[in-house]
């Protein structure tokens, strides 16, 4: 935004300084004409020198009142430009800071040293505006190209069996449309899967009242054929939990977690536990697992986009893009909750969800 050229915040605060300086003088000029020179004889028409009269006091008064209001001046200017410097001083790091930003450099930092105030306060604050945002643009920047390489993946297997047709006429075509379908299938899933990331992240959805017991009992009876599938008993209990947001996020990011827990178990016969509960204002969800031990260094990154945990078992039917529970804690963060893992002792993983509680 183009804008006029003005006085610069230092140069006012100077004119400030002077200007005030002047107008205490002449008021303490005044104070003393109204409240002393004014109870003074005045013998401008007898003998001059005899006594002490007004005309003499006002003729030598004067010229040293008007050069002690211009040296007032003079000493407010000097003095008030270096006092704004001094105390701007904080002020124009804080604007450098922020047009090396502008530029791009988001790893610089004020730090600026002192005791605390106002500046000080600004300063930290911008550093950690800068903190965040280097860590987001690292995130985005992560997430960017580790999509595109999971988005390759599909698109470059699908090419290679395009070749292997034209190439060999006489190969059968219905293996090769069953895999062409379940390879752009796995395209599908993983797009709409980056957009409903990408949504979540954002917030914009409208909130409804919604209870997780009803949901996860939703989500436990769509995902009930794969845990039959595995043998994997899938257990639901505990009372409601009433919670705002949005029904569908709510439902994928439950249907994630509890999928995530029958996929990632032990081979043939494990089980899930679902269980809600309300805790005062806070609603709890959690969902545990059994399977093999897991490190706590591993736990910790399961919830960054593309984590598919290597060390966890997994089924070669669902192998998944790494998304799941990216996405749930995504989703719980847009509704100001909490997401929480970690190792069961006796194998397994426990996430626990907090989301604010309604009424």
């Amino acid at each position: 935004m183009r804008r006029r050229p003005g006085l610069s915040a230092r140069l006012k605060l100077t004119l400030s300084y002077a200007g005030f300086l002047a107008v205490a003088g002449a008021l303490l000029l005044a104070v003393v004409w109204v409240f002393l020179l004014r109870y003074v004889p005045d013998n401008s028409q007898g003998l001059l020198g005899i006594s002490p009269n007004r005309y003499l006091l006002v003729r030598m008064f004067a010229p040293a009142a008007a050069a002690a209001l211009g040296i007032l001046l003079v000493i407010g200017l000097v003095g008030g430009w270096v006092l704004a410097g001094r105390m701007l001083a904080p002020l124009t790091r804080i604007t450098a800071a922020a047009r090396l930003a502008g530029d791009g450099s988001l790893s610089h930092r004020i730090r600026m040293e002192g005791r605390q105030d106002e500046f000080r306060e600004l300063a930290d604050t911008f550093d950690t505006m800068l903190e965040q945002l280097e860590s987001h643009v690292a995130e985005q920047q992560r997430f960017a190209a580790n999509a595109s390489h999971e988005l390759r993946t599909p698109l470059a297997v699908s090419q290679a069996l395009l070749d292997v047709a034209r190439r060999d006429p006489t190969r059968d075509r219905g293996e090769l449309l069953e895999r062409l379908q379940a390879v752009n299938t796995r395209a599908i899933d993983l797009t709409e899967a980056l957009l409903l990331l990408g949504r979540s992240d954002r917030g914009n959805f409208t909130r409804e009242s919604v209870d997780l017991s009803l949901t996860a009992e939703e989500a436990a009876e769509t995902l009930l054929p794969l845990a039959e599938h595995r043998r994997i008993t899938l257990d639901v209990t505990g009372g409601a939990a009433r919670t705002s947001g949005s029904p569908e996020l709510l439902l994928r990011m439950v249907t994630n977690l509890v999928q995530n827990a029958v996929v990632h178990n032990l081979p043939i016969g494990g089980t899930v536990t679902v269980r809600t509960e309300a805790h005062g204002d806070t609603s709890v969800l959690r969902v545990e697992n059994t399977g093999r031990r897991l490190p706590p260094e591993l736990v910790q990154t399961l919830t960054e986009p593309f984590q598919r945990g290597t060390e966890r078992v997994r089924t070669d039917d669902h192998v998944g893009a790494g998304l799941g529970l990216a996405i749930a804690h995504s989703i719980v963060r847009a509704h100001d909750g909490t997401l929480d893992l970690a190792p069961r002792p006796t194998g397994g993983l426990a996430v626990t969800v907090w989301l604010p509680g309604t009424p």
